[in-house]
């Protein structure tokens, strides 16, 4: 029973690495994408508009 128990938390975490391991490469790509598309068209960076003010900001990072 303790064999199996191991096992499954070996499996899971794996799983789990995994994932988080795809989920890196996906915004690290999207990041990388980004910027090329700036750096061709010579943009400082990407405007996006605030919903509850309405105003325009740059856009983070992490968005």
């Amino acid at each position: 029973m303790a064999q199996l128990i191991t096992i499954l938390i070996l499996v899971f975490s794996a799983w789990w690495l995994y994932r988080r391991f795809v989920s890196d490469a996906r915004k690290l790509a999207e990041k990388s994408r980004r910027a090329e598309k700036e750096r061709q068209t010579g943009a400082i960076g990407t405007l996006v508009k605030d919903p509850a003010t309405g105003e325009y900001r740059l856009k983070r990072e992490e968005e």
